[in-house]
């Protein structure tokens, strides 16, 4: 099978003119960076939730997978190492474009919002408080940079790209999706403040939801039960490894060893939030 992508995370093999198989495995990354440790069980958890939520929105928009099933899947990734960990899916014409929708004040956007109330050029409310909900859901897409950062880019420069019927679509279905799925994960203790998805056109122009749904690696999850306005928040995804590489002034080029523990919490964050939105032990 041939290789056709390796980023961060993700590996994506070509099966044939129509299908992939998407593997992702248990590397780590941080400030773009892949981190010299693994978490074992991460690609797993991660392939979990994104199937979850394929499901859970299937009813608003199609997805890109063909089958989840390690019997179904082609003969060569019919092996241990692939196992939990990867999705058959169908090939899609891929959107350029990062479709991030932001439901809270935080990160970047509250840097940018404490500057001059703007987040990616979107005039927000005054008074608004670190971490506090947006009276609603805003679509701040990016660029999809194939090395180094994404770049923010306006919502007429989505519709110069993609044309203005598609990025239309594209904006209202990345804020149902994620509407929908924030509403069912704060029922069951969890705050989605912001998230990013990827889109595809299929063999017949119709758009599709493809790569990963709502994980931790491509959302900042926050505990309910611990959610405070006007300060940052903890949270079930990477951002506690982020944070100690950062207090612990970590450089990739002269990197030091994470410590097991870090690791090992690390692990239990992204486990813990799988059990919490499925209701299932991993």
């Amino acid at each position: 099978m041939k290789k056709i992508s390796s980023g961060k995370v993700r590996e994506i093999y070509e099966v044939d003119e129509n299908r992939l198989m998407m593997v992702v495995s248990d590397r780590i990354s941080a400030y773009d960076v892949i981190l010299p440790v693994m978490v074992k069980d991460k690609g797993k958890v991660l392939n979990k939730i994104s199937e979850f939520w394929f499901d859970f929105v299937k009813d608003i928009i199609p997805n890109h997978i063909i089958t989840t099933k390690f019997e179904e899947f082609p003969e060569e990734f019919r092996t241990e190492e692939f196992k939990d960990r990867s999705m058959l899916v169908k090939k899609l014409k891929m959107l350029p474009v990062e479709c991030i929708v932001r439901g809270y004040i935080t990160g970047s956007g509250w840097k940018s919002y404490k500057q001059d109330g703007t987040v990616c050029g979107i005039k927000l409310p005054d008074g608004l408080k670190e971490s506090e909900k947006l009276p609603q859901a805003i679509f701040t897409p990016t660029t999809k940079a194939e090395e180094g950062h994404d770049m923010n880019i306006s919502f007429e420069e989505v519709c110069d790209l993609i044309g203005k019927d598609l990025a239309e679509e594209v904006k209202a279905k990345t804020i149902e999706i994620y509407s929908k799925c924030a509403d069912y994960a704060r029922s069951k203790g969890i705050i989605i403040a912001d998230t990013k998805f990827e889109f595809g056109l299929d063999e017949n122009g119709n758009l599709v939801l493809a790569d990963e749904v709502l994980t931790p690696d491509s959302s900042r999850f926050w505990p309910a039960n611990d959610y405070e306005v006007g300060r940052s928040q903890k949270s079930f995804d990477k951002q506690y490894m982020r944070d100690w590489l950062t207090s612990n002034n970590w450089d990739a080029e002269n990197p030091t060893p994470i410590p097991e523990d870090v690791v090992n919490t690390t692990r239990e964050k992204y486990i813990g939030a799988y059990e919490k939105l499925t209701g299932k032990k991993f």
